[in-house]
């Protein structure tokens, strides 16, 4: 089961730490305040961040896709597809890489409208709003593939694993330079 969850999810995971170390550059919000004068998203959203974040995470779904072309286990397990081997799971794949960031660019939004500063944490939020973002999309995406595949057993592993990945993803990045924050 913990290798279909996170077989499933590493479209949606590698994006993010992605945008971390390649991002930079012009800001999505272009510097711009919303209606009540605080920032949109903030600098730490930049378009280079988020091209790179679904390239990569595209690269993993195809590299995943090329995989099950040759072999459909894992350690003995049988590993799902991403909706066929066609457009549809390049699609899939893609709702989930876009997906975990518009997920993290929503709660910035959203933080920002809190008066939290860039890098403020907000436990559990900052560890699961790209997987709900991802899921959001993905369900959108393919809603029949989406169902079959995010069971209840597949989600409560995800609610548990993501937050323990995330946060040991953002002190690597801390340690390395690419984040300013451990969380």
């Amino acid at each position: 089961m913990l290798i279909i969850a996170v077989w499933l999810m590493l479209p949606a995971y590698i994006p993010s730490p992605m945008a971390a170390v390649f991002g930079g550059g012009k800001s999505i919000d272009g510097g711009k305040n919303f209606i009540d004068g605080r920032r949109i998203l903030g600098d730490g959203k930049t378009y280079r961040g988020l091209l790179c974040g679904i390239a990569f995470g595209m690269m993993a779904g195809l590299l995943q896709m090329y995989y099950l072309s040759r072999q459909t286990t894992m350690f003995s397990v049988e590993l799902p597809s991403f909706a066929g081997n066609g457009a549809n799971a390049v699609v899939v794949i893609f709702a989930l890489a876009f997906g975990s960031l518009f997920g993290d660019m929503f709660m910035s939004f959203f933080k920002r409208r809190l008066g939290l500063k860039r890098g403020a944490a907000m436990p559990v939020v900052d560890q699961l709003d790209f997987v709900l973002g991802a899921w959001l999309f993905t369900y959108i995406a393919a809603p029949v593939w989406f169902a079959a595949n995010f069971t209840a057993s597949i989600v409560i592993v995800l609610l548990v694993l993501t937050p323990v990945l995330h946060l040991s993803t953002n002190i690597i990045g801390y340690f390395i330079g690419v984040k300013n924050e451990p969380w």
